[in-house]
């Protein structure tokens, strides 16, 4: 699907609202394509409160989140190695209550879960502002909001 800037907040806050933890969710794209405006969104919708900067050089940050969830972002940019991830807590990730967002998750190679969502934005070429976005699904995680659901009127 192609989404303004407008639609793709308005799809990530209704992932955030309806999304049921665990679930992890990788946002890939090369740099500019809108990952961290999505993560953001689905924060947001997710029920957090606090402002959500790119993890790029904290590479993780933690956010209570509404209904007693946690809401993880990672930034997985600056890893050389799956290995490196231990350092994060990586097989802590996606307990029960956690939403885990992370960006550039093919970095973390054979370490992903097996239930998870992969969304892939990308900057079509001519179309200043808009974004080409893919979805997959792998595995069995929770539903995923579709931007179809989305009431027009937000």
């Amino acid at each position: 699907m192609r989404l303004d800037e407008t639609e793709l907040v308005r799809w990530g806050n209704h992932i955030g609202q309806a999304i049921k933890a665990p679930a992890f969710i990788g946002l890939s794209g090369e740099l500019g394509a809108g990952k961290s405006v999505l993560a953001r969104a689905i924060g947001t919708g997710a029920g957090v409160a606090a402002p959500m900067p790119s993890p790029s050089y904290t590479l993780v940050h933690r956010y209570p989140a509404a209904a007693g969830r946690t809401l993880v972002h990672i930034d997985l940019y600056r890893i050389n190695s799956p290995d490196d991830l231990w350092e994060l807590g990586w097989s802590q990730l996606a307990d029960t209550d956690e939403i885990v967002l992370v960006e550039w998750p093919a970095r973390a190679g054979f370490l992903l879960p097996e239930d998870r969502w992969l969304i892939e934005l990308a900057c079509p070429v001519g179309l200043p502002g808009m974004r080409d976005v893919e979805v997959r699904r792998i595995g069995s995680p929770p539903e995923l909001a579709e931007f179809s659901m989305v009431p027009l009127d937000q």
